[in-house]
């Protein structure tokens, strides 16, 4: 017989005799078990997954003959079934790590509530109401488990979880995770209710002074007997595996901890207890060994709870904040002496006790502070970086990325402090070479990397640098940087200063051009330039960069400069202070605008206008980014500056187009509706299209709301705009390279002519709501026009506009659509809480079928305007339509419940459609759940007689009760019927709302 027979023999002879009428489950059981035993690969499934097959089968809900549903039935086969998942329980010793890192948690708490009932505990019996002490000890053994699995699953569902990457969709597995995940938290809400109960248990387990015992496999089959067999043996303190009083102590004072540990967060004072729990459990393992516990504990971890129990729990008093270096850290953050963390840091270089995750917790923790306007913190956070940076330097890590942005613009003080904290950091006597070779190839790729001589030198020079490069490897360094650059000649000895080498002009030609793209000092600019047409005067400097852009407005009157230094000073300054205010850098434009006007005042008027009108652009944008955002009116020496461009007569001026719109768009904004509409000069009017358009908006704006004899300058606004939109087949670019929306052709209105390429990007600088909403209003009804249209959308004003056109196949109704569509994102952009404007969004949602979409929209409007339900709801917010929109959403989803509920939200309740919708029993919304939200008396009577059609007694049951309850009797007063209503309505939207947002 070959050895592993003999051990599979002796194994199987070891093995405890099995009851009576032994099932094929206790055969594969056994078997599985056997093969652990002879430390075989697990068997296919797994042990703990036979816990969860198991008890699925015995779980399984029974039909009936009349085909209902029942719960599974108390047989025979089932019981067996859990005796065996109770066994594989039992062979793993109930470790509860290893239980619950392989098992669900429903899975587990029906594994736990059967071992109760095998146990003896009475079903419904409060656990904190037992005496533990009076109890046998595998019954009060098993309430433990139950009661620590308990703390530890709240404990866990505090943790962050990483979400598994999803397969492809499967609708019966994502059937399955959704139940799974529904009943999790079930379980969860049920468990932390009960979690002071389950810590009064676990605390009073800490006063048993008695050793305890846990069900084996054979004390499992001598209960599942028939009772005459039982000899009473299980009930004694002998039967099971015996957990001593200090291994059961030690586990109850780690879970306890722990649960205090997750209360803190909510109620400082439990901190101590805390404490107090995982010091004890600190001493228990110190004293017994971790080797010799039954329930192993995670030493890391705790000793992670210890460290950050002593910081939160450390007292004021200097002398207790010597203890560690985390209490010291805390106590400096809460007083703000951030200057002795950095001496923390730098003391702990040398002994690197501190974790690096610590480290850049508080590393990051000084940058929020520094970012939220401690300008002193700045400092702070380059010293705590570098001590940080030196710290990996010397454990052989990467570099982090915040040092290498800090360093970008090294300075003096920044060296030294590096130098200082280099030379703190390592005692070359003790130090091992490694450590030695780590600091020297951090010191020569900083110098590598450094542009500026003198630092170089600095570091170079210093002590440190000297003691840790020999000879040849300074040499080596000395020829790598003479090749990088020319113009350096290191010595290999310390020298006081360097020795420039003539380098050749094409490398001077280039260093300086590269300094030229990155500089916006205009008078840097000017000197770079200087000594480059010094060095050649072959070349275009404007032309170096293909970001440098001035349109071309402006681009032929620059290039026509004789004087090339001149031409080149004015193309670069004007193109970065254009990139400049593109970027919002509004202070450095200035300067570069203001350069250039000071230059171009000496030679040509022409381009001194033009300056003056970019100056005019850059202080409107600076307004509107800074004051304007608060609602602070501009300075009244602006807005005359705006109407002087307006009304300006120079002729020759080369004109860009967007500061005309900026212009009108300004005054707009700012309600200038008088000088829009009674002064300005109306040759101005007339020549100029986005005057006559700003002169139309504000007359039409001034006039909302009134009668009906004031919509004159409505309907001729109307008719521009509808000229505007007049078709041809191509679309038309503008000088300023935008294309249109609207297709160009030729009007009858002749200020319109220039206008027509890109009018609609006069819009988006607009900011006032009522000038929007007009804007809006009008595009919309053009929209709703159109013969072919099904869905309206709906828009506040909207009835100023006519009601038709002459010629409806000279619009481009599809270019219209898409500026609706424009208009109305940026028009939320401005507001969010606009209802009128969110209304739009869904309805344009609605008509183009996006229906999840517009429900989303459409809950958003009520909730601006109602602090999220908790107020009704403004008729002329949801109204009939919105109403039906929402029901016609929400059928079209398959969400039938919901379409019933919001049928009784229209005047009139739209019984045909909610009865109609209940009869459909593929809904994909919560169905039954849902009937609590509805309170029309009738709808819930249908509902009970179509439940009670299907034989759903569950569902009618629930329709019973929702219809039952007081506040709904017809013979209230109409007042509490209504508040019944309302109440309703709120919790529906609600519940709504965190559907779809």
């Amino acid at each position: 017989m070959s050895a592993e027979a003999a051990d599979r023999e002796a194994a199987t002879s070891s093995r405890p005799c099995t009851p009576p009428q032994t099932s094929w489950f206790e055969f594969v059981l056994e078997e599985a078990l056997l093969e652990q035993h002879l430390q075989k690969p697990s068997p296919d499934p797994p042990p703990v997954q036979l816990i969860v097959q198991f008890l699925e089968q015995a779980s399984k809900p029974s039909v009936n003959e009349q085909n209902q549903v029942q719960p599974p039935p108390d047989n025979k086969r089932n019981r067996i079934l859990k005796l065996l998942a109770l066994k594989v329980a039992a062979h793993l010793k109930w470790d509860l790590d290893v239980l619950e890192k392989s098992l669900s948690v429903p899975v587990l708490n029906m594994l736990l509530n059967e071992l109760l009932c095998i146990s003896k505990v009475p079903p419904g019996t409060k656990h904190v109401d037992v005496d533990l002490s009076s109890l046998p000890p595998t019954t009060a053994m098993a309430i433990l488990l139950y009661n620590r699995w308990a703390i530890r699953t709240i404990v866990q569902s505090s943790f962050p979880v990483k979400q598994v990457k999803p397969g492809p969709p499967q609708l019966n597995v994502m059937n399955h995770i959704q139940q799974e995940k529904e009943l999790t938290e079930n379980i969860l809400k049920v468990l932390k209710e009960q979690a002071a109960d389950s810590i009064l248990v676990l605390e009073g387990a800490l006063k048993l002074n008695k050793d305890l015992y846990v069900h084996t496999i054979r004390t499992l089959d001598l209960l599942a007997m028939e009772p005459g067999m039982v000899n009473g043996e299980t009930e004694s303190s002998t039967a099971g595996l015996k957990i001593s009083a200090e291994e059961i102590q030690c586990q109850v004072c780690y879970d306890l901890g722990a649960i205090y540990f997750q209360q803190g967060s909510t109620n400082a004072a439990v901190h101590e207890k805390a404490k107090e729990k995982f010091f004890k459990t600190r001493e228990l393992i110190a004293k017994n060994g971790s080797s010799s516990l039954h329930f192993t504990i995670d030493e890391e971890r705790l000793a992670g709870y210890c460290q950050a129990c002593e910081v939160l729990t450390s007292s004021s008093d200097d002398a207790s904040q010597q203890a560690t270096p985390y209490s010291k850290i805390h106590s400096c953050m809460k007083s703000g002496k951030y200057q002795d963390i950095v001496k923390i840091f730098l003391e702990d270089n040398l002994t690197l006790s501190l974790p690096e995750q610590f480290r850049q917790s508080v590393l990051r923790e000084l940058f929020q502070k520094a970012q939220q306007g401690n300008d002193a913190l700045d400092e702070v956070c380059f010293k705590v970086c570098v001590c940080n940076t030196v710290c990996d330097v010397l454990q052989g890590r990467i570099i982090d990325i915040q040092f290498c942005q800090l360093f970008l613009k090294p300075s003096k003080e920044k060296i030294d402090f590096l130098l200082e904290v280099c030379s703190g950091s390592i005692n070359l006597e003790s130090a091992s070479e490694e450590l030695k070779r780590r600091m020297a190839a951090f010191l020569k790729n900083l110098c590598l990397g450094m542009e500026d001589l003198q630092f170089v030198f600095m570091i170079s020079s210093h002590e440190l640098f000297i003691k840790l490069l020999k000879d040849d490897e300074r040499k080596l360094l000395i020829d790598q940087m003479r090749k990088r650059s020319p113009r350096i000649n290191l010595c290999t000895k310390p020298v006081t200063s360097f020795y420039d080498i003539p380098a050749s002009a094409s490398v001077n030609i280039g260093q300086l051009e590269h300094q030229l793209i990155l500089s916006v000092d205009p008078w840097r600019i000017r000197q770079i330039l200087i000594e480059l047409h010094g060095m050649t005067s072959e070349r275009q400097f404007w032309t170096i960069s293909n970001k440098w852009e001035v349109p071309n407005v402006y681009g032929s009157v620059i290039l026509g400069i004789k004087d090339s230094l001149t031409r080149d000073l004015v193309y670069i300054l004007m193109a970065k202070g254009l990139h400049c205010c593109a970027i919002k850098d509004f202070v450095h434009a200035k300067q570069l605008f203001a350069a250039c006007l000071e230059l171009v005042t000496e030679f040509s008027p022409k381009l001194r206008q033009v300056m003056l009108n970019e100056m005019l652009l850059l202080d409107i944008y600076t307004h509107e980014a800074g004051a304007g955002v608060s609602g602070e009116r501009p300075p009244s020496d602006l807005i005359s500056r705006v109407r002087g461009y307006l009304e300006m007569r120079v002729p020759d001026i080369p004109l860009r187009q967007v500061i005309a719109e900026e212009c009108v768009a300004f005054l707009l904004n700012w309600c200038e509706n008088e000088y829009l509409t009674m002064q300005v000069p109306l040759p101005l009017v007339q020549t100029n299209p986005y005057v006559k358009l700003g002169q139309l908006l504000a007359a039409t704006c001034k006039e909302l709301p009134g009668p009906k004899e004031s919509r004159r300058t409505a309907k001729d606004l109307w008719e521009v705009v509808v000229q505007i939109c007049s078709v041809s087949n191509q679309h038309k670019r503008g000088n300023d390279g935008r294309v249109s929306l609207i297709k160009h052709r030729e009007s009858t209105l002749g200020i319109m002519y220039s206008f027509v390429s890109s009018w609609e990007y006069f819009f988006f600088p607009l900011q006032e709501p009522l000038v929007l909403t007009t804007i809006l209003s009008l595009f919309v009804k053009l929209h709703n026009v159109r013969e072919d249209i099904v869905n309206d959308i709906a828009a506040e004003h909207i009835s100023i506009w006519p009601s038709s056109i002459p010629n409806l196949q000279s619009v481009d109704f599809e270019a219209v659509a898409i500026t609706v569509k424009e208009l109305v994102s940026y028009a939320l952009t401005i507001n969010a809480n606009n209802h009128f404007w969110l209304i739009i969004q869904a309805d344009i949602y609605f008509a183009t079928n996006q229906y999840s979409a517009a429900l989303h929209y459409y809950l958003q409007a009520g909730a601006v305007c109602s602090d999220f339900f908790n107020k009704m709801v403004p008729p002329d917010v949801y109204t009939d339509q919105v109403i039906k929109r929402m029901i016609k959403c929400c059928s079209l989803l398959n969400c039938h419940t919901q379409v019933a509920i919001l049928c009784q939200f229209l005047r009139e309740v739209d019984y045909k459609t909610a009865f109609k919708a209940l009869q459909e029993q593929n809904s994909h919304d919560a169905m039954d759940s849902y009937y609590e939200y509805i309170w029309d008396v009738t709808i819930l009577e249908y509902l009970t007689y179509l439940h009670h059609k299907r034989g759903e007694t569950d569902k009618r049951q629930i329709a019973i009760k929702a219809i039952g309850q007081t506040e709904l009797n017809a013979s209230n007063p109409e007042e509490v019927l209504q508040l019944a209503a309302q109440r309703r309505k709120k919790k529906f939207l609600q519940a709504m709302a965190k559907l779809y947002f």
